[in-house]
């Protein structure tokens, strides 16, 4: 199928604006893991949406502690190399292996930034990493400036080809600019955390930084057929257990909302999931939208929200439901 694309920021990137996100592909056995899984089904997953249009992947060092990487990896290799996915990944967090359910550290110290790209390419099996990201901001001591200028000397030596960052809040996003262009901004966002789209979003959108979003379906809520039951079955190394969008009260708000997007999805012909994503990519700056997958079936689930157009009457039907249902926060309405 055709996909539509979009650059990225400032680079030369014209990407899809839906991406396959490897997060939940890295399985269980760590502390923000999804709980147990398949290789050989994440591998075909990757594959099926490459062949549906897909044309960027978007992983971490930390997903799996390295093992998201290495699926991807295979993937790619077996893949004819003119037919590879960009591949996107992170760094910044750093997980003791012995005690893999502590929470990583948080450290943008730029010798270690280096160590980490050189085993992400390693583990990617690329000479080239397409957009290297700062994780989370960094919580050492740091300078953002020390941090940034690391990521500049990887990009002049030709590891990787853009920079960019994640979870940076504006005055982060200054500094780092100040030193060099951010090429682009991945912020958590969905119809349930919408904060992104007050600050950020717009701040990227004036200085040519892309956006490519996390977690539109807020990690599964807002996909069709979620529900208090799945919470129950959720494997028990599955971080979502712990996270307060997946408790009462918030799980009864966000499912009500999540509800309340069938009529819209029913007029368009596709599921909740696409609407949902959709709704992230009708922000004026929002570039393209990272939506996971552990399966073939689910890339088809939500594939459709790169060419789905809401319209106004849409996105005002949605913004109404947002305020009756009281889920999440942020604005509701994108300008």
């Amino acid at each position: 199928m055709h996909l539509t694309t979009q650059r990225l920021g400032n680079t030369d990137m014209a990407i899809t604006r839906v991406g396959f996100g490897a997060w939940a592909v890295g399985g269980g056995g760590w502390s923000y893991g999804w709980g147990p899984q398949d290789d050989a089904a994440s591998i075909a997953a990757i594959r099926h949406a490459v062949g549906r249009g897909i044309n960027w992947i978007d992983t971490a060092a930390i997903y799996g502690l390295g093992h998201s990487e290495e699926v991807v990896g295979q993937a790619l290799r077996a893949m004819p190399v003119d037919e590879r996915p960009y591949v996107f990944t992170k760094c910044g967090l750093i997980a003791d292996p012995a005690r893999p359910f502590d929470d990583p550290i948080r450290t943008l110290a730029p010798d270690s930034i280096r160590r980490e790209a050189e085993a992400s390419l390693r583990r990617l099996g690329v000479e080239r990493i397409d957009l290297y990201q700062c994780h989370w901001p960094d919580a050492v001591g740091t300078p953002v400036e020390d941090t940034w200028g690391a990521m500049v000397r990887l990009q002049e030596e030709g590891k990787v080809r853009a920079i960019g960052v994640s979870n940076f809040d504006v005055p982060l996003l200054t500094r780092a600019q100040a030193i060099a262009p951010v090429a682009s901004l991945q912020p958590p966002f969905s119809l349930i955390q919408r904060d992104a789209g007050a600050d950020v979003i717009p701040w990227a959108a004036a200085h040519d930084t892309g956006v490519i979003v996390y977690s539109p379906m807020q990690s599964g809520l807002l996909t069709d057929d979620f529900s208090a039951e799945r919470v129950a079955r959720l494997a028990p190394d599955d971080w979502r257990r712990r996270s307060p969008n997946f408790q009462p009260p918030a799980l009864g708000r966000n499912l009500a909302l999540r509800d309340a997007l069938r009529p819209v999805a029913a007029r368009h012909g596709v599921t909740i999931s696409a609407v949902a994503v959709a709704w992230t990519l009708a922000w004026p700056g929002v570039t393209g939208a990272i939506v996971g997958a552990r399966n073939a079936a689910q890339v088809d689930g939500w594939i459709l929200a790169g060419p789905l157009l809401l319209t106004p009457q849409d996105l005002d039907e949605i913004g109404r439901a947002i305020a009756n249902t009281g889920a999440g926060s942020g604005p509701v309405h994108p300008e």
